[in-house]
């Protein structure tokens, strides 16, 4: 399942050309997010079911809308900061928005098949 969408106004002259750069950049954050893993679950954030939505504009401005497992979560203030932190490492990226939101609260549902099998719950 592809998160990661195109947003923003900004009118290109190529649009069919930076709409591949744009999901190639969306593919590129989320092999990123799929390297950072929940330190209580040996699972990374992505197939955990913790990242709601990946925005990329126009301008390669990135906005990732996640949430916690709960939200007591000893990892509240560092995660999202590793998740800004790491994906503005990629290329072409010039600035990385995270928010957090527990609207949905996370649930064991929002796991991918793999998560699930990996943790012995399938």
């Amino acid at each position: 399942m592809n998160l990661y969408h195109l947003y923003g106004e900004k009118e290109k002259t190529n649009k069919m050309e930076q709409e591949i750069d744009t999901n190639e950049l969306g593919e590129s954050i989320v092999k990123v997010l799929k390297t950072i893993y929940d330190p209580e679950i040996p699972v990374d954030i992505y197939e955990l079911g913790l990242i709601y939505d990946v925005m990329v504009n126009t301008d390669y401005e990135v906005k990732i809308l996640m949430t916690l497992t709960s939200p007591n979560c000893p990892v509240a203030e560092s995660l999202p900061r590793e998740v800004e932190e790491k994906v503005k490492t990629i290329e072409h990226i010039k600035d990385v928005e995270v928010e957090i939101t527990f609207d949905p609260p996370w649930s064991k549902d929002l796991m991918s098949e793999e998560a699930k099998l990996e943790l012995g719950m399938l």
